[in-house]
């Protein structure tokens, strides 16, 4: 993980800030940074988006391949990840530098999206048996300026949303073997539900406090951070533990409660494709039940075109 150095005078400015729910830049502990997403930036990709999240940008790429399922689920189809760390992101990422990062992340998003509860496989498969469609998702890290597993949850949902896989045709040839034809026709394609997907919240444990959406300074100065991911009803389908610190029940609690209004957020602002999307992320302890419900309904208006203020 990029890395700053911070001398103990700003951990001590830091921590105080916390304390006093008032951060660094200006935020709460429990608000987000400046957000824009933007979808269909890679022209040789069949899905793409791109998230900037203060300082920390993302690009994800999602290509759609024909290949074999897997023997324990014929009839499902899969994702692959492979996070690529740009040495322009840090220098730390230079030569092999962002080989483990890499991993690290991979290994967290197979987890959490790789499963038939956050996205349809069944859908996926074309033949029993034989063919299925194979979705390799690619993520590269443009620059980075902490939190990157939320950015990269909220940039890989609007990838696979953007996504358009090819209609296939199955028939059979004289000698009862099957042809398999694509249609070339770039709307005669089907779309990905995206709507169980969930987005990753990271909770950073700093002094006696959480905060969220922390920066690489603010991550300097925490103990310990928990990761959970999130569907858009609340479901938590991931929870981790990052970090040599440890966390008390009380803190997992108090962190687990703030998810809540922070995935109704990311989940709301899910982008139309070829949409810009800019949005002030703030205040998400003050996220109630009936504002979930509210923020909800606007996802599906917002998916279908329509503007959303937030």
């Amino acid at each position: 993980m990029a890395t700053v150095q911070v001398s103990e005078a700003e951990k001590v400015y830091i921590l105080h800030g916390v304390r006093d729910d008032l951060r660094v830049d200006g935020r709460g502990c429990e608000d987000y940074r400046h957000m824009e997403i933007e979808t269909d930036m890679v022209s040789n990709t069949d899905g793409s988006a791109k998230v900037t999240l203060g300082h920390t940008d993302v690009l994800v790429g999602v290509k759609a391949e024909m290949g074999k399922p897997r023997p324990m689920v014929p009839d499902e189809g899969y994702l692959e990840f492979f996070v690529d760390c740009s040495a322009n992101a840090t220098p730390e990422f230079e030569g092999r530098g962002g080989d483990e990062l890499g991993m690290e992340l991979s290994n967290t998003l197979y987890k959490v999206f790789n499963n038939r509860y956050s996205v349809d496989l069944k859908s996926l498969c074309i033949s029993r048996g034989e063919h299925c469609w194979v979705l390799y998702v690619d993520v590269l890290l443009l620059q980075c300026d902490g939190n990157l597993f939320d950015a990269i949850s909220v940039a890989i949902k609007a990838a696979l949303f953007n996504t358009k896989i090819p209609k296939v045709h199955i028939s059979e040839d004289e000698e009862g073997g099957k042809e398999i034809e694509l249609s070339d026709d770039p709307y005669d394609c089907m779309r990905l539900n995206v709507e169980n997907v969930p987005c990753i919240v990271t909770l950073c444990k700093v002094g006696h406090r959480h905060v969220v959406d922390a920066t690489l300074q603010e991550k300097a100065c925490s103990v310990a951070s928990l990761i959970i991911s999130v569907t858009h009803k609340g479901t938590v389908t991931c929870v981790r533990k990052v970090g040599g610190g440890s966390l008390d029940p009380e803190s997992i609690f108090e962190m687990t409660e703030v998810k809540s209004g922070a995935c109704a957020l990311f989940h709301t602002i899910c982008p139309h494709p070829g949409k810009l999307i800019s949005i002030e992320c703030s205040v998400v302890s003050n996220f109630n039940l009936i504002r979930t419900s509210k923020l909800v309904t606007q996802l599906h208006l917002l998916c279908r075109g329509n503007s959303l203020s937030v």
